[in-house]
């Protein structure tokens, strides 16, 4: 049987979701922004908890974490931010891979949001779990790397077969969106998912997660690399890491 995915929100606008193999029986829970909701969705679902997968330091991803850990559960997190994540089992970087269920689990450093920011990438299952790295139509804010480091990292993700689905840590997906068209104004594909977007958020559907593809074809941070987000920017020939440096300062300002 194919891996499992729970989705759930938690905190204010924080995504949780639960991957589960039912062949083993193992479940992961990717980050752990709120114990409560981590149980909620545990007992929603009737899985039970077996490993626990960080992809950085802040607090509204591991918040969690002290309440959650116990003798059986096995807690996976970035090796560049051990120091800052008490509790880790087992430290992670670029490269690694590691065994979950029937599926191998592949490491990438991605940093830029944190600068020990890392994902995971499921290859049979095509999920990638990218944290505060990729958003839907958007990227984290560079609190501690620069745009090139972004850029970067967002082209590990980027690279990944298009049907990958990519699970995110926020529902920033509208603001995303109502930013994205200023950002690459001519782009129709992006347009048409602007309205989708509005829909679904008015309806209360979550709009995570959302595919590589679509990612590649709406999203100006991954788009940097293209000729129309580099015009937009008043930056035609600029270099990739320099236009969405500058996409990054106006959505900060948004």
């Amino acid at each position: 049987m194919s891996m499992q995915t729970h989705l759930f929100r938690c905190l204010s606008d924080n995504y949780g979701v639960l991957v589960h193999d039912p062949d083993s029986g193992q479940t992961a829970s990717i980050d752990v922004p709120e114990e409560a909701a981590v149980r909620a969705a545990l007992g929603d679902t009737g899985w039970t908890l077996t490993h626990i997968l960080i992809t950085h330091h802040h607090n509204d991803h591991i918040g969690g974490l002290a309440g959650l850990k116990a003798p059986g559960i096995t807690v996976v997190g970035p090796r560049k931010d051990a120091a800052r994540i008490p509790g880790l089992d087992v430290l992670v970087g670029e490269g690694d891979a590691f065994s979950f269920g029937g599926e191998e689990v592949k490491v990438f450093e991605t940093p830029g949001h944190t600068s020990g920011h890392i994902t995971y990438w499921m290859p049979k299952a095509k999920l990638v779990f990218a944290g505060d790295t990729m958003f839907a139509m958007g990227c984290g804010r560079l609190f501690e790397g620069t745009p090139a480091d972004m850029w970067s990292s967002l082209s590990k993700i980027a690279a990944l077969p298009p049907e990958t689905k990519v699970f995110c840590g926020h529902e920033y997906t509208l603001s995303n969106a109502k930013f994205a068209v200023t950002a690459d104004p001519d782009n129709a594909a992006l347009k048409a998912r602007l309205a989708e977007v509005e829909k679904k958020t008015a309806a209360g559907i979550p709009t995570v997660p959302t595919t590589v593809a679509e990612e590649l074809a709406t999203n100006p941070f991954v788009r940097a690399n293209t000729d129309e987000v580099a015009a937009a920017m008043g930056m035609p020939g600029a270099s990739p890491e320099k236009v969405l440096g500058e996409v990054r300062a106006r959505k900060d300002s948004f």
